[in-house]
């Protein structure tokens, strides 16, 4: 969304289409991150492992595409490495500060999905499938034989919780920032009735749409029950602020919807946990980044114990 004053409906279907988590409301780098970040130099180092790692941000080829890919922080022993996956229509550069501070500590990347920043475009609709194509392409890139924790905000925390159970032996741990629900598309069917008007019927469009594929990923987001991704540690964290309630008639319902969602994704493990960021919209590595690094940071601990 551009800055600057907008129009009621823009502002309402662009927020809950957020909350959805399916669109970006904001093209500019708001995340507050050194802008020098998304420029670094970069370069590609062989570790012990004999795998290449990046160091700053970098192209990198997978599957025959160019991949924007940021990394930083030093391999320590027995801790893996940390992968962020940001929302639908945002860039690795909006996870910059969020990357800094876990750096700190651990081994963190980044990347841009096809259709996303500085990627290559996707060649045609995908799926699930070929987007975990390339993060498995990316993973081997940056992580080598070291395990993983992926951290997922959004379409990201979707695309994450899809990932895991079918690369358990990589995936040790998840942290799901406001991912989209499992049951997406019916919950905006049962949200807001075709019968809907005005606002409300926009927004339904909308999503619909995104979640059939006409999103810059061209990303096809299906509903499906969540599948389990072994005995690993899951955080799952939800917004605070009922702002999809903001909707009239309707939007308490989406927030109520968006709840469940939240909760099914404890299927995924036995050792899931879930919590709610308080005073927290949307983007909770944005708006309450202790909350999201307490969450990363407690799940790369749990992994790097059973080392």
């Amino acid at each position: 969304m551009r800055k600057g004053k907008a129009s009621a409906v823009i502002t309402l279907c662009c927020t809950v289409a957020a909350g959805v988590g399916l669109v970006g409301c904001d093209d500019s780098d708001s995340s507050g991150a050194d802008s020098k970040s998304s420029k670094a130099s970069s370069v590609e180092k062989k570790t012990g492992s004999g795998e290449n790692t990046v160091d700053g941000v970098k192209k990198i080829t997978v599957d025959g595409h160019s991949v924007n890919v940021s990394c930083s922080g030093t391999q320590k022993d027995n801790r893996p490495v940390v992968m962020l996956l940001s929302g639908g229509g945002d860039q690795l550069k909006k996870m910059a500060a969020f990357q800094k501070v876990l750096s700190t500590k651990d081994r963190v990347c980044s990347f841009d999905r096809l259709g996303q920043g500085a990627s290559d475009k996707p060649d045609g609709p995908q799926t699930f499938e070929s987007t975990g194509k390339i993060l498995t392409g990316v993973i081997e890139k940056v992580a080598g034989d070291r395990p993983v924790v992926l951290a997922g905000h959004s379409l990201g925390g979707i695309i994450s919780a899809r990932y895991a159970p079918d690369h358990q032996d990589k995936v040790k741990g998840l942290v799901l920032l406001d991912a989209t629900s499992p049951t997406n598309t019916a919950d905006i069917k049962r949200g807001i009735p075709a019968s809907a008007t005005g606002d409300a019927a926009k927004l339904r469009e909308q999503n619909l749409a995104i979640f059939a594929g006409k999103n810059p990923e061209k990303l096809k987001i299906p509903d499906a029950p969540v599948r389990s991704a072994g005995n690993i540690p899951v955080e799952v964290v939800k917004h605070g602020k009922p702002y999809l309630a903001a909707l009239p008639k309707y939007g308490p319902k989406l927030e109520r919807s968006w709840t469940k969602g939240q909760h099914a994704w404890l299927k995924l493990s036995k050792s899931s946990h879930y919590s709610v960021a308080k005073k927290s919209g949307h983007y909770i590595y944005l708006e309450r980044p202790d909350v999201a690094v307490k969450a990363v940071q407690t799940v790369v601990a749990r992994v790097a114990g059973h080392a």
